[in-house]
């Protein structure tokens, strides 16, 4: 299934089923409510004296008959104007007069009116005269169509009479008459009798029920009574239709069941090429924006309905014609909704999104990119604008303004005593201001000048610090090698024994070539920090320019005894770099190590390859406490040895940082108690 689940033909074949599972349902709520004039209420109905069917055959004759005594009660009646009232004439009255109000020319709205009724009733004379009449007319063309269509009936048998008027299709019947008939209503004035007494559970017995309670009953008398071969015909008729609700009703529940199930499917997998897929996939169709998509969608179920409504009398035919075609297009764009929701994008994916984003942008970089003036005409065009479009919540607009215009007071006033404090020399007081406004961006730059301020005065502040322990350690490591060389020289002037002399000589050699190293490497320092080196950068591997150089320095590991443990990758490592100025970095380093490593200790390189670069580490244990910070021990001079009695310049570290950096690397030094940790990344 997980092989399966997302391909396209699936999604095809299942896009068909929910058509056709759509269609189905439809077409057999069509054939059942339309076609058969029936309703799935009548799955559940126990038999015909329970049903709908029964109630409405009952009610049709009933209702005629009450409108009849009750309403018309004869001819002579109607003719005499019994069934015209005052009101029905005042009404009519009423309708000529917007007629003559809107549509006769002769009606002067500047009159009052009295005056404009006055002449509606001198031009509508004949009409006003003539409106009992038309009323009369209209109640005798009702009362002749009522006794047309009760006096077709044959069976049912149907009595009424309010003791002067009677409506029959037969003679009276007693009460204890009817009891030979299998089915009866019979409603003498205030009391009624109905058989069999389980129509009485019938809940749409009330239909008929209410009928009574709003008429008087005294003297009148209705009955209806069902034959036996009426009543199985009328039975026949209901099972037939029961047969067919029942085969619809299952029908349906199939369809609607295979339905959701294939939409639910559609809908998990829609826009996805697997479950674990990350990202939605979305083609061209989906980029209608979400509103127009909807209103789409609502104008196909509209042209649906109004299809369903011209073609009604073919509508069995029809029905499927319609609605494949409308279903497929209304699902394309359903799914399109699905996967916006799904990717979060429902409503910033509407053209009405787009729009109001687009203009609050515009009016916001304006607003944001704009002289305070800008802003000014801004607040002054708008303000009015936001009022006039909710004036029905002005006090709200009102309020907010309020609010808006004490925010930006607070702000300024917040700025102008901060500017204050800092005039005053408090560089350590910050402006705080809420919002991201001008007048926000204004309480920024000042912090930032406020910064700057504090960081020139602690970078003079260190620099003057660097310059005293510059000159303080310059000063000592050139003045030993010198004042030895100076004394020396006077002891050599006044001896005279041949080995003193040469023992002197090999002293002044060690102290001239101390002196003459701390010059070059000063020297050196000074040209590897001002860049002015040239750099020729080739490939190089790496590990084999490691080895080769620990092979070279050899002895000398040797002689101080460090255990050399080096990791690399099996792959070769292939960097871009200087090859000179790169093992002159690794030369500065290894030196360092053999200067101050713990005697007998381990020391270990590793080369790592991080992907856009190279990590080159060297680590060692200091014979040194090292109870200083990574900072102060790359400035130049800088010893792990506080007494300054080893050999070292303190210059390795600085020119060492200063050849990585020309060569588009970087160098970074580590200290964790007495294991030194230095770190060189050089681009691959």
């Amino acid at each position: 299934m997980k092989k399966y689940s997302h391909l396209l033909v699936t999604k095809v074949i299942v896009f068909i089923l929910v058509i056709l599972c759509f269609t189905g349902a439809i077409r057999a709520i069509v054939e059942l409510e339309v076609i058969h004039d029936s309703e799935f209420s009548t799955v559940f109905e126990e038999d015909y004296f329970h049903s709908q069917a029964y109630i409405r055959e009952s009610d049709k004759i009933i209702f005629n008959l009450t409108r009849l005594i009750s309403e018309f009660k004869s001819e002579e009646f109607i003719l005499s104007g019994g069934t015209v009232s005052e009101r029905d004439v005042r009404n009519e009255a009423g309708n000529l007069f917007s007629e003559f109000q809107f549509e006769s020319s002769s009606y002067n709205p500047e009159l009052g009116e009295a005056e404009n009724y006055k002449k509606f009733e001198e031009l509508y004379a004949d009409k006003l005269t003539k409106v009992r009449e038309k009323l009369i007319k209209a109640d005798l063309r009702e009362f002749t169509l009522i006794l047309q269509n009760i006096e077709e009936h044959e069976d049912p048998l149907y009595f009424a009479s309010d003791g002067v008027n009677t409506y029959a299709n037969h003679t009276m019947i007693e009460a204890n008459q009817l009891q030979k008939y299998p089915s009866y209503m019979r409603f003498e004035e205030y009391k009624s009798e109905i058989f069999p007494k389980k129509v009485q559970e019938n809940d749409r017995l009330f239909w008929i029920t209410e009928t009574f309670d709003e008429m008087d009953m005294e003297n009148t008398v209705i009955y209806v009574a069902f034959s036996d071969d009426f009543l199985d015909r009328k039975v026949n008729e209901w099972k037939e239709v029961k047969g067919i609700a029942t085969k619809s009703f299952y029908q349906l529940l199939g369809f609607l069941a295979g339905f959701i199930l294939s939409i639910v499917y559609l809908v998990l997998v829609i826009g996805r090429r697997s479950f674990k897929d990350p990202e939605l996939q979305f083609h061209s169709g989906d980029k209608l924006y979400n509103d127009i998509n909807l209103v789409l969608i609502g104008g196909l179920a509209f042209l649906w309905v109004a299809l369903v409504d011209v073609l009604f009398e073919n509508i069995d035919k029809a029905i499927i014609a319609i609605t494949i075609p409308l279903a497929v297009l209304a699902l394309f764009l359903i799914l399109s909704l699905v996967k916006h929701v799904k990717n979060r994008t429902f409503f910033k994916h509407t053209l009405i999104y787009q729009f109001l984003y687009k203009l609050v942008s515009f009016v916001g970089e304006v607003y944001k990119s704009g002289s305070a003036g800008v802003k000014t005409v801004l607040l002054v065009i708008g303000y009015p604008i936001l009022v006039a479009a909710t004036f029905f919540i002005f006090p709200i607009t009102l309020g907010l303004a309020g609010w808006f215009a004490l925010k930006k007071i607070k702000s300024f006033k917040a700025i102008q005593e901060g500017v204050a404090e800092i005039k005053a020399g408090n560089l350590h007081h910050r402006i705080e201001t809420t919002g991201k406004g001008e007048f926000g961006r204004l309480a920024g730059n000042i912090n930032s000048i406020t910064d700057g301020l504090k960081t020139a005065v602690n970078s003079e502040l260190k620099s003057e610090r660097l310059k005293t322990e510059l000159i303080t350690n310059v000063s000592h490591d050139i003045r030993t090698p010198l004042t030895s060389i100076i004394t020396y020289v006077d002891l050599l002037k006044n001896e005279t024994d041949p080995s003193k002399v040469a023992g002197y000589i090999d002293i002044l050699d060690q102290k001239s070539q101390r002196l003459k190293i701390l010059t070059e490497d000063l020297f050196e320092a000074a040209k590897a920090s001002s860049g002015t080196i040239p750099v020729q950068l080739d490939q190089i591997d790496l590990v084999s320019l490691v080895t080769q150089g620990l092979g070279e320095v050899n002895d000398k590991i040797e002689a101080v005894n460090l255990d050399v443990k080096l990791s690399f990758p099996n792959e070769k490592v292939v960097i871009t770099a200087d090859g000179k100025l790169l093992w002159r970095s690794i030369e500065n380093l290894l030196s360092n190590i053999f200067k101050y490593a713990l005697r007998e200790s381990r020391v270990y390189i590793g080369i790592e390859d991080l992907g856009n670069e190279v990590l080159l580490t060297f680590k060692n244990i200091s014979a040194y406490e090292l109870n200083i910070t990574a900072d102060e021990l790359m400035e130049r001079f800088k010893r792990g040895d506080e007494s300054r009695s080893s050999q070292g310049s303190g210059l390795g570290l600085s020119i060492a940082k200063s050849l990585i950096e020309i060569q588009k690397g970087r160098f970074e030094i580590q200290i964790d108690g007495d294991l030194f940790k230095a770190m060189i990344y050089l681009p691959k």
